[in-house]
């Protein structure tokens, strides 16, 4: 490959890359040299600063992401690419636990990495923090519009009307469901429930006691997984803010707290605990409830077919939309992605966004999440992409990342805490701890406490910054 090629996308640079590019030509004659060589291949190249890192020549770029295994191997497949499709920079790919605390760490000691991966609900702190590059500009300057991809993932990488991030690894919940289970259940398998109250009705038919009365499988529970306390009035057509007020006591996030309330009352706090302490085994593993079959209808992502073709590959499953409990409200889903983004004080960021546009185009994003077995945050893909997919449903998770009704965790600075409310309230619910009500009054008088305090701070910042400028 010839030194001028840059098939990655076009390259313009920065005022602060034109400005380093100045101070070496002020200094360095033999500059001159490799200006006129520039000027007569008609390319740019990448002029160095102190402390940069070359790799054969190339600009070396560091990128932490926090993907360990198959979904690791993933995103290094697509470094490997843009590193062989070009020959000016060169992808450092860095795997980082905890990334969400180091990241912020590194950025606050002036050394950050040049991109990082996050997850799209912490977001908004990082952000509120001042800690990641608005990336418009980049976008402007490289031609690249954020019209390819669906809204609903913009959204997620959007703080105060500024886009701070690119959605990478995209999600949807569905119900998954088994087949198996719904037959000697005396249920179609191929129907699955279309309302919540006919969820609630098989859910019934589908759990088991044995001689001494306990149980030994459940059709369903809202406490399996566990993972999503914070959504289920969605469901119910509930939100949890509006943009400036916390709204966790509506009429229809209580509905949905009552719902939840029901499970206990109906099978018993108690032997909900005792079956759900039965099941010791980890998410990824044979242990798992819904792989060995304890448990018929869960509520789980895009990824479950992945876990299911390794840990439990005889299973019969399909899967299906969550129903609602509104008449109406139809194909409503949790919609989460990853996304990665330009830290503030990073040393590169004109390489490390040429490097994000070859990552968030369809050919990028459909590697990288056909080896996570999702699908790309992208409105159009391609017909192999869908052909060659390893998920059968993977069509409807598309879907209900398309529809009216996708919800995801808002985008706040103080998101964190709020949710780090709701998970306690619904443990009590759950185990007949506490009434719905009483919870859902707690989480709404504490978190709009913490938002109230927060919202303060933020107005204080803005009207400082704003007073500041020139």
């Amino acid at each position: 490959m010839g030194a001028c090629q840059n098939k990655s996308g076009p390259r313009r640079p920065s005022g602060r890359a034109a400005a380093r590019k100045a101070r070496f030509f002020r200094f360095e004659p033999a500059a001159l040299i490799l200006l006129g060589t520039v000027l007569l291949c008609g390319c740019s190249v990448i002029i160095p600063e102190p402390g940069d890192k070359y790799v054969d020549g190339r600009l070396q770029i560091t990128y932490w992401e926090k993907w360990p295994g198959f979904e690791g191997q993933a995103i290094q497949r697509v470094v490997d690419r843009f590193n062989e499709r070009q020959d000016r920079i060169y992808v450092n790919l860095v795997t980082m636990s905890q990334i969400d605390r180091k990241a912020l760490v590194a950025i606050a000691g002036g050394d950050p990495p040049d991109l990082v991966g996050l997850w799209s609900a912490g977001l908004s702190q990082f952000a509120e923090k001042r800690a990641l590059m608005p990336l418009e500009p980049f976008m402007e300057k490289a031609g690249m519009s954020s019209d390819a991809f669906l809204e609903v993932f913009l959204e997620q990488n959007t703080y105060r009307g500024t886009l701070y991030g690119l959605p990478t690894t995209p999600a949807t919940t569905a119900l998954h469901y088994n087949k198996r289970l719904f037959r000697e259940a005396g249920l179609d398998p191929e129907r699955p429930p279309r309302t919540l109250a006919e969820l609630d009705e098989m859910a019934a038919k589908l759990t088991r006691y044995n001689e001494n009365g306990h149980l030994v499988q459940v059709g369903f529970t809202p406490s399996e997984p566990g993972w999503w306390p914070w959504a289920w009035g969605y469901w119910f057509g509930g939100t949890l803010w509006d943009g400036e007020r916390v709204t966790f006591d509506t009429p229809e996030n209580l509905a949905a707290w009552e719902w939840i309330q029901s499970y206990p009352e109906k099978y018993g706090a108690e032997e909900l605990r005792r079956f759900q302490s039965g099941n010791t085994g980890q998410f990824a593993s044979p242990q798992n409830a819904f792989f060995a079959e304890r448990v018929a209808m869960i509520v789980q992502g895009v990824w479950m077919a992945s876990f299911i073709d390794t840990f439990a590959p005889d299973l019969e499953w399909g899967a299906a939309p969550f129903p609602a409990a509104v008449p109406g409200l139809e194909n409503v889903a949790m919609v989460e992605c990853d996304s990665i983004c330009i830290p503030v004080g990073a040393r590169h960021p004109d390489e490390a966004f040429e490097f994000m546009q070859y990552l968030c185009s369809q050919e990028g994003l459909e590697l990288l999440n056909m080896g996570h077995k999702k699908f790309t945050p992208l409105k159009e893909v391609s017909p192999a992409f869908l052909a060659g997919h390893p998920n059968p449903y993977i069509e409807l998770f598309i879907e209900l990342a398309k529809s009216p009704n996708a919800f995801y965790a808002p985008v706040m600075s103080t998101w964190y805490e709020y949710n780090d409310e709701i998970t306690p309230a619904f443990d009590r619910v759950m185990f007949g701890e506490s009434s719905a009500r009483a919870a859902v009054t707690l989480v709404q008088e504490r978190v709009t406490g913490i938002w109230e305090r927060a919202r303060r701070g933020i107005e204080r910042r803005e009207r400082a910054e704003k007073e500041a400028a020139p």
